[in-house]
């Protein structure tokens, strides 16, 4: 059956049957591009802008835009867990694309006055520690605004314990009544006595309040300083304050209640705050083991793993299997490498993601570096300039990743042990949002993100603590290509080591 082509002819649109010769293919490559046929379109230079094969923005368009500035306020008793809340909603808002940052009230008030000795700081009939607490707050709300008004902030967590109607109904009057932003409340409540003193041992006795007192003494200062808070205590009613938005968390994720959330932003901190727990586990992730395009240099494609590959899937194997990891889940890619590389690790159950699979490098899919700079020079320069944002003709970028990849963050948030088998730019995207690299020395996120170290034949072994991850590399000691290419310094440089084949020098694994 022929097929219908579309043609332009004076201006108008009218259908054309049969196949284009060769010479109308070249005519209609200069004609306008939403009027071409499919095959021509596939004649189109790599750096044009009218390709847009998958369903992202267009490039330098974001895909998560806040259209009002949001504050998510905190509420609850101390040791309740909302800074642990707060640092992790800031490190998800953040590497999904929205500028978040935290201003804790805590710091505010060690900022002011270091008068802090014990517990009686904190009696709601101590009027002059009353007065610096209130000072402090109004300094906090003041920041909170200019922040968000002239600083290019879009959310702000106010970490603080906001504990009574009367300081949220300041807080709302403040940033719902005179400034118009959107206001979130999150309470967390808790009323199991052994996640409270774990909260206190883990991490509030290490607080610089604490700088001078042993353990025991600064838990029993620290229950008492509760016991005054209580005393004022009125949490989040739907009743009382029914014209406020905000969820309710009790005993980290055991229920959850929400009143009258409204917007994206407001419904992705709700579905991320109802997936966190704080129950302890171990994320391990590794890259496949060497491909046999590893070996020529090539980017992307599915391959099969080279000899050393097959020899670190062997090794891997051993490896968790002697570690004993209670109710391990394995996770890989759709790639075949991958699931070559968890061949041994038939114990644990396994799920293949496609949004596990490689960045997509469109038309410079299992194409060298070389290669790329040889047939698309403009490209492969483009590229250094900005690599989190650039996107390959007919591909992905790296912002693209990072979008594509939310599904399995969300779930690996949930999840307990886990072992996620990926490919070099995907490990990134995950180390980013798990150590959360979003500044650092001064770098900022995009800058950061697609160039940290991911090398073959290693495991990189995360454990959440407290407020962070602490972060392991176990070297299994198979060799291994390097693959990894530092930013050069001049755009479209390419370093000689990848104008050829790979070969691992002796050791060559760090």
């Amino acid at each position: 059956m022929a097929s219908n082509n579309l043609e332009l002819t004076n201006g108008s649109l009218r259908v054309r049957n049969g196949t284009l010769t060769q010479d109308e293919k070249k005519k209609e490559v200069k004609e306008c591009p939403s009027v071409m046929s499919p095959e021509t379109k596939r004649l189109l230079p790599p750096n044009t802008e009218t390709v847009q094969t998958k369903p992202f923005p267009i490039r330098g368009e974001r895909s998560n835009y806040v259209n009002s500035p949001h504050v998510i306020a905190m509420v609850g008793l101390p040791a309740r867990g909302k800074t642990y809340i707060s640092k992790k909603l800031s490190r998800y808002l953040n590497w999904i694309g929205i500028n978040t940052r935290v201003f804790n009230l805590g710091e505010y008030r060690r900022h002011a006055t270091t008068d802090y000795q014990n517990h009686d700081f904190f009696r709601p009939d101590n009027a002059e520690a009353m007065a610096i607490r209130a000072q402090c707050a109004e300094e906090a709300l003041k920041d909170v605004c200019n922040w968000l008004e002239n600083g290019g902030g879009e959310v702000a967590v106010f970490d603080a314990t906001n504990s009574t109607i009367e300081r949220r109904n300041r807080i709302h009057d403040v940033f719902v009544s005179q400034k118009g932003f959107k206001l979130f409340f999150v309470e967390s409540v808790c009323d199991d006595p052994s996640i409270i003193e774990q909260t206190i041992r883990e991490v509030k006795v290490s607080s610089p309040d604490y700088k001078n007192m042993n353990k025991d003494e600064a838990l029993k200062d620290f229950l008492q300083r509760i016991r005054h808070y209580e005393e004022k205590y009125q949490p989040l009613d739907e009743k009382l304050e029914s014209d406020k938005s905000f969820m309710k968390i009790y005993n980290t994720g055991e229920k959850v209640l929400v009143h009258k959330h409204e917007g994206h932003v407001q419904a992705r901190v709700v579905y991320y705050l109802m997936n966190i727990h704080i129950t302890p586990r171990t994320i391990y992730l590794t890259r496949h083991g060497e491909s046999k395009q590893n070996l020529e240099g090539r980017i992307g494609g599915d391959s099969d793993l080279s000899e050393r590959g097959r020899e670190y899937a062997f090794t891997l194997g051993k490896f968790i299997e002697e570690q004993k990891i209670d109710g391990l889940r394995i996770w890989t890619s759709w790639l075949k490498r991958t699931i070559q590389t968890v061949s041994e690790l038939n114990k644990a159950p396994q799920e293949r993601w496609k949004a596990l699979n490689e960045i997509d490098a469109g038309v410079c899919e299992e194409m060298t570096y070389s290669e790329i700079k040889d047939q698309y020079p403009e490209e492969f320069a483009a590229r250094d300039l900005n690599k989190f944002a650039y996107r390959y003709p007919r591909g992905e970028s790296y912002e693209d990743l990072v979008a594509r990849l939310e599904p399995v963050i969300m779930e690996l948030e949930r999840q307990g042990n886990v072992l996620v088998v990926s490919h070099q730019a995907v490990i990134r995207c995950l180390l980013a949002y798990f150590l959360n690299k979003t500044a650092v020395n001064g770098r900022n996120f995009s800058e950061e993100l697609p160039y940290l170290k991911v090398p073959l034949h290693t495991i990189i072994k995360l454990t959440p603590v407290a407020y962070g991850c602490r972060v392991e590399h176990v070297n299994l000691n198979i060799d291994a290509v390097d693959t990894h290419r530092p930013k050069p310094k001049v755009p479209g440089f390419l370093e000689d080591r990848f104008k050829g084949p790979l070969t691992p020098p002796v050791n060559s694994v760090q």
